[in-house]
């Protein structure tokens, strides 16, 4: 029996988060937490709702995950001055600065894992996951607006 390819995707993200945290280990950064300062340089001075929705976790997760971030000095709070209710979520520049550290953790994480793939096959493989993202996010969309 062949694998799916959601199956493979989802199994291939689960090898790429354990071999981020293994190597990452003792650098006080997780895979997942990596995940949301990536989404922060993206989107910086997002409120925790949306980013929520962005990152597919409850709110109450993220809230946990951004605690975690501004104790350890990467991510800082600021009132939104347009609802007071709400905070707006930036990184700190000792975040910026230890992405940049830690970026060249990534790029060997990402040579091993594609290791005997042509660059012209790498560029393939990233734009046919990027259009499955699409299709599916899509998708979701017209469902939720539904």
């Amino acid at each position: 029996m062949s694998e799916t390819i959601g199956f493979l995707l989802n199994d291939t993200a689960r090898l790429f988060r354990r071999a981020f945290n293994a190597r990452a280990r003792g650098s006080g950064i997780t895979a997942l937490q990596w995940r949301l300062v990536t989404y922060l340089i993206r989107h910086d001075g997002i409120r925790q709702g949306p980013l929520a929705e962005l990152i597919e976790v409850e709110p109450i997760t993220l809230s946990r995950m951004v605690d975690r971030l501004v104790e350890a000095g990467l991510v800082e709070r600021r009132a939104d001055p347009t609802d007071r209710r709400a905070w707006l979520l930036h990184l700190t520049p000792r975040a910026r600065a230890m992405i940049q550290s830690k970026s060249h953790l990534v790029e060997q994480l990402t040579e091993e894992a594609t290791e005997g793939l042509s660059a012209a096959e790498r560029d393939q493989l990233i734009a046919l996951v990027e259009r499955v993202r699409a299709n599916l996010s899509r998708r979701i969309c017209q469902k939720e607006n539904a």
